[in-house]
């Protein structure tokens, strides 16, 4: 019987500001945190990602790679960010191919919402468990699969 490889979270070449909290365990590898960034326990956050001044992600979140949030936003518990477009009906594993994702300053994103490569302006909320398929270009609160305005802010 063959031994498994094993793999510990951590914290690796990670650009920092001031006053930034990483809770263990998470995984936060090769991107960057802003000033006063707050990262909750069991979180992963990936290569080429940029975290803005005083943004929140709160507990069992992923942030794929080619993620940008701006500052003073919220990420609810569980928010799960995918990139991977899916073009041939498989995953792709070259990163050209993946989508990006634009996050404006103070969003707000509910606990289990799925947000694909898009963008998303400021001063928007997502509502729980959403799932954000398309870009988003007026503020408002959005909720729903796939997230719809709900009432602009």
């Amino acid at each position: 019987m063959a031994n498994p490889r094993l793999l510990k979270a951590q914290i690796v070449d990670v650009e920092c500001g001031e006053n930034v909290t990483i809770i263990e365990p998470s995984n936060v590898y090769g991107c960057s945190l802003a000033n006063d960034v707050f990262i909750g326990p069991f979180v992963e956050i990936q290569n080429n990602t940029s975290i803005g001044p005083r943004t929140k992600i709160q507990s069992h979140s992923f942030i794929c790679e080619f993620v940008t949030l701006g500052a003073d936003c919220f990420i609810g518990h569980g928010v799960m960010f995918a990139n991977d477009l899916f073009k041939d009906g498989k995953p792709n594993a070259d990163p050209d191919s993946w989508g990006r994702t634009q996050i404006g300053d103070q969003v707000t994103i509910g606990s289990n919402a799925t947000i694909l490569a898009v963008t998303i302006c400021d001063q928007t909320v997502i509502g729980a468990g959403s799932v954000v398929t398309k870009d988003i270009t007026k503020p408002g609160i959005y909720a729903g699969n796939s997230a719809r305005l709900l009432r602009r802010c």
